[in-house]
């Protein structure tokens, strides 16, 4: 399991999306700005990246959102992004028919 991203605080004001793409940039050993087409897959093909980031905003009263994830497959990784902003990766494995 590769870890990736951390907390989402208010000083840093990373969204989830960005999170995501320095998390896999990072696995890669790659800058986030080489984190593209062709050499890779690009966030838009597999989600949404404002409707992923809507998805852990505040809600519309201010209050935090309480608990949730969400996971999608990304440049070979199983990405898991959990509310609090930690991404976590699983390298997928390709299976052999």
């Amino acid at each position: 399991m590769v870890e990736g991203g951390g907390s989402i605080d208010a000083s840093s004001r990373r969204t989830p999306s960005q999170a995501v793409i320095e998390a896999v940039a990072n696995a890669e050993d790659v800058q986030p700005a080489a984190l593209s087409p062709p050499e890779y897959e690009s966030l838009h093909a597999v989600v949404n990246p404002t409707a992923l980031d809507e998805l852990f905003a505040d809600r519309s009263n201010g209050a935090k959102r309480p608990h949730g994830t969400v996971s999608f497959p990304f440049c070979g990784y199983d990405v898991t992004v959990d509310r609090d902003g930690t991404v976590t990766l699983e390298e997928l494995t390709e299976s052999v028919d």
